[in-house]
């Protein structure tokens, strides 16, 4: 390879624009992208159906959508809420609501709705020892999806 086609990917100076915005402004905006990556993100917002509705309406056919989030079960809640928060002070304590917590199964369906297809759902597994991070079978804490348009499918405003 050479060194310009590296530098293209590199994404301090590749073209790749950056945005800290909502979903929903974006979709009002009537934006879609290739990719949509929603990390840590669906926890935490009043309606996660209707946040689903936005990602997919962002997603061009064929584009991909990344979630990840932490699962609802009781080791999850050991885990980011009681440790986390309370014990380790990582992140704020009430930072996380257990109840807003979304499973594997749930987020597959609101997916499936919003044509979007899940091609692999794969668990996120911390090491306390060496604080790094892995993927693994374990979803039982925190899970990423790997999702994709349906190619028959249309940015529609998901208000409709």
């Amino acid at each position: 390879m050479n060194s310009s086609f590296l530098q293209d990917l590199d994404p301090t100076t590749s073209s790749i624009e950056y945005l800290c915005t909502t979903a929903e402004k974006l979709v009002e905006e009537n934006r879609h992208f290739d990719a949509v990556l929603s990390l840590e993100v669906i926890e935490h917002v009043e309606d996660p159906t209707e946040f689903c509705k936005s990602l997919s309406a962002l997603t061009v056919p064929g584009g991909a959508l990344v979630i990840s989030t932490p699962n609802r079960t009781v080791k999850s809640h050991a885990a980011v809420i009681v440790a986390a928060e309370y014990l380790l002070r990582w992140l704020p304590v009430g930072t996380h609501d257990w109840t807003k917590f979304i499973t594997p199964e749930e987020l597959t369906l609101v997916l499936q709705r919003n044509s979007i297809s899940v091609q692999e759902i794969a668990g996120f597994v911390n090491n306390p020892m060496t604080g790094q991070w892995f993927i693994s079978d374990d979803t039982t804490i925190n899970y990423i999806v790997f999702g994709t348009k349906s190619n028959d499918a249309k940015n529609e405003d998901p208000a409709l």
